[in-house]
């Protein structure tokens, strides 16, 4: 399996600490408002988000959750990060390279976050990321990924594919939200919609 490419990242946050626009720009801002939207409960016991980058996902996230864990590849995303939520005592994060660092030692997670990661990683290290979280999920876990769907020079893996080794996990898919530029997905191990769940049918 290869490793993600560790400098391209390095290089993106030693030139800006927000080399994505996820402050700036109101298509970070909409995508991670409708990312918090499609979650099915009000409120998550433990929650994973590998791939947290500068942290801007992580502070929005950590709102919603008793237990936030992140984690980047870079160390200097991990910094920023770290500085983004220094006052949120529910968040910790660690460096870690998937999915060889996937965190064995946490625990079960009631909510995993892959957002813009997936399809940095060739089949073979997606499918693996795919089966860690899988084996992570507990009993009423979700699983959401949201992904850029245009081509760029350092992908590895089409967002489809990305989607696919997640859709395979045999988890009932409760969202697919699909635009030009990204797309959504939400899965659990609880299949029930929202009203369901609130016994409203």
């Amino acid at each position: 399996m290869s490793r993600p490419p560790v400098g391209y990242f390095e290089g993106m946050y030693a030139s800006s600490d927000d080399p994505y626009g996820l402050r700036t720009r109101w298509y970070e801002e909409r995508k991670r408002q409708l990312m918090l939207a499609a979650l099915p409960q009000r409120r998550y016991r433990s929650a994973y988000e590998p791939g947290c980058g500068n942290g801007e996902v992580t502070l929005a996230l950590a709102a919603r959750c008793d237990a936030l864990f992140a984690s980047d590849m870079s160390a200097r995303a991990v910094a920023l990060a770290r500085a983004r939520c220094a006052d949120v005592p529910n968040v910790r994060i660690e460096q870690h390279t998937l999915p060889d660092d996937w965190p064995e030692g946490t625990g079960r997670f009631d909510l995993i976050v892959l957002s813009e990661i997936g399809y940095f990683l060739d089949a073979a290290s997606m499918h693996a990321l795919a089966q860690c979280c899988m084996n992570a999920l507990d009993a009423n876990g979700t699983l959401l990924a949201c992904d850029w769907r245009p081509d760029f020079s350092e992908r590895a893996l089409a967002t489809d594919e990305v989607h696919a080794a997640l859709s395979a996990l045999g988890l009932a898919r409760l969202l697919r939200h699909e635009e030009d530029d990204f797309l959504l997905q939400l899965w659990s191990r609880d299949g029930r919609s929202v009203a369901a769940h609130e016994g409203i049918r």
